[in-house]
């Protein structure tokens, strides 16, 4: 079977790619914001719900993107991360009384997997080495 082979991007793809996966990006720093204010200081939920759909929905276009863009985003450490994130935002509930500490945790969490070294955000727990996946649209 042969392999299948990547075509470049034409420009005009490249921008569309590039602006909207920025876009989304942008929009997930905004709800993480407003959100995580509101958590932090203990606003009343009603304040800042708005902010979280907006993270929420905006962190799943992002997650899915990476996914379709290379499937093994999942098996590299910035992927594993991710879902490591995510599985922390489950703990909101069980935890409620941590919630500020969880908030500040994944955010931490999140400055690692999007500003680590390269070696270290693509580093497979599966194979245990680095795997450099197809070319990545920053945003």
């Amino acid at each position: 079977m042969a392999k299948k082979q990547s075509q470049p991007l034409s420009e005009t793809r490249f921008w569309f790619e590039r602006l909207t996966k920025t876009s989304l990006r942008a929009l997930h720093i905004i709800g993480i914001v407003g959100a995580g204010g509101g958590i932090i200081v203990g606003a009343e939920q009603s304040l800042w719900m708005s902010y979280w759909v907006l993270a929420m929905a905006t962190g799943c276009l992002l997650l899915a993107w990476e996914v379709v863009r290379d499937w093994r985003w999942l098996i590299q450490l910035k992927g594993v991360l991710t879902i490591v994130k995510v599985a922390m935002l489950g703990l909101f509930i069980p935890l409620a009384a941590y919630k500020s500490e969880l908030f500040i945790f994944i955010i931490l969490l999140s400055v690692i997997v999007s500003h680590g070294p390269a070696g270290l955000r693509h580093y497979s727990i599966v194979h245990r080495k680095v795997l450099q996946g197809r070319k990545e649209i920053k945003g």
